[in-house]
């Protein structure tokens, strides 16, 4: 069996790299589309967001999925009821964190993104 600590961490690093990568594209797309940038890589135990946006007055939670094909349903189908509800911990962390009793609006967007590089921005995308 194939054990090498040396390289799962390379290959860590460079999926981890891949990822970043993604994020930045979602948050320069979504800026082009208006929104301003809060946060990004929040993390907590729970889970972390990727990217923590304004859109006018309401705060989006943005979820940046990135799969080199769409089998097993693509990226967009990669965020789960699992991955769903961790994102709602960290967001309610989050909310709790910066605006005590007061939360703004907000919601839970995806950033969805294939090999073609095509994004696709699911609004709403869970409550």
């Amino acid at each position: 069996m194939w054990t090498s600590k040396t390289a799962f961490k390379k290959l860590k690093a460079n999926t981890l790299g891949i990822g970043k990568k993604h994020e930045e594209l979602a948050c320069e797309y979504l800026k082009q589309q208006g929104l301003q940038l809060k946060a990004s890589n929040v993390r907590f135990k729970v889970g972390e967001i990727d990217l923590i946006m304004l859109d006018g007055q309401q705060l989006v939670f943005i979820e940046v999925r990135f799969r080199q094909g769409n089998s097993f349903g693509g990226a967009a189908a990669s965020v789960d009821h699992f991955k769903q509800t961790k994102l709602i911990k960290a967001a309610s962390l989050y909310l709790q964190q910066e605006f005590g009793n007061n939360p703004p609006s907000c919601r839970f967007d995806v950033i969805a993104m294939e090999n073609n590089k095509q994004i696709q921005w699911i609004k709403n995308a869970f409550a």
